[in-house]
């Protein structure tokens, strides 16, 4: 694996974000250096695999996990999307990158849309990786129906090799940075329990902060071009053709995008990595993120 250097970043108020930038030896003088976000209860660690594969490929990378999540700071709020798109903002900025190209998956993927919305100037393009697009407001008649169907399951206290032993049997065809990643959405505790790093109070606020976002009131800001890679191409259950639903309707809202539906899981980054990133690193190289 590619060594990478950790730091954590003032963004607000006593809010720190957890950082691994992985730099690329061989990267050209104008290459952009990529910002990967996680989805709601996930962590940075989910992105390894493709941060190593942009390394290979000359492009820097960074890893973070935002407010809640990993090893970055906890408040009690807020968790609106605007407000962690500003933290992303403010990381960017303190870290020196000079227009990024920044990729988020599923809520992070939001998050990547609203940041484009709300600082146009501040990247060179968004990747949405099956995310971007979710609008739980339209999908329920209320936030209260809304939380009773995705409310998390409450993991505190349980086994990490109970949880281990799931995720290996769930994902088979997962590569081994996918399995660790998922893992780290724990704290892990000498005897043997785990709890997620996401709290189920703060899962909800989250969750809410979703509910109350609108990103197809925002394509229309988002300057910069977007990239979307959309999951389950191959399903054709009803779920699947309600998701490319909506990436038509993103793709003909936003002002510049383009889709690579993949094959897969709704964790693309953890299950194919390479894959992903390659698909990345092109859209760089043929121009589109120009």
């Amino acid at each position: 694996m590619v060594r990478m250097d950790t730091r954590r970043v003032p963004v607000a108020e006593g809010v720190e974000i957890a950082a691994d930038t992985w730099p690329a030896p061989s990267a050209a003088p104008d290459v952009p250096t990529f910002v990967l976000m996680h989805g709601l209860a996930s962590n940075a660690r989910l992105w390894d695999g493709v941060a190593a594969r942009l390394v290979e490929r000359g492009f820097p990378a960074v890893t973070i996990d935002l407010r809640g999540h990993g090893r970055s700071s906890k408040p009690d709020g807020p968790y609106d999307v605007p407000t962690v798109a500003d933290d992303v903002a403010a990381l960017i900025a303190a870290l020196g990158l000079r227009r990024p190209v920044v990729a988020g998956q599923s809520w992070g993927g939001n998050v990547a849309i609203e940041l484009g919305a709300r600082h146009p100037a501040i990247t060179r393009g968004i990747v949405c990786v099956d995310g971007g697009w979710f609008e739980p407001s339209r999908a329920f008649p209320s936030w209260e129906a809304c939380r009773e169907a995705l409310a998390p399951p409450r993991l505190a206290g349980r086994r990490l090799a109970e949880i281990e032993g799931y995720i290996r049997a769930a994902h088979p065809d997962w590569p081994e940075t996918g399995i660790a990643g998922t893992l780290a959405n724990f704290e892990q505790f000498p005897d043997g329990t785990v709890a997620p790093w996401l709290t189920y109070e703060r899962h909800l606020t989250v969750l809410r902060g979703m509910w109350d976002h609108h990103p197809s009131r925002r394509y229309a800001l988002v300057t910069a071009p977007v990239l979307l890679l959309p999951a389950g191409a191959d399903k054709l259950d009803d779920r699947a053709h309600g998701r490319m639903a909506a990436v038509e309707e993103a793709l003909a809202g936003l002002p510049r995008a383009r889709a690579h539906p993949f094959d897969g899981d709704h964790d693309l980054h953890a299950q194919h990595p390479v894959a992903v990133a390659d698909v990345m690193a092109d859209a760089v190289d043929d121009g589109f993120f120009a």
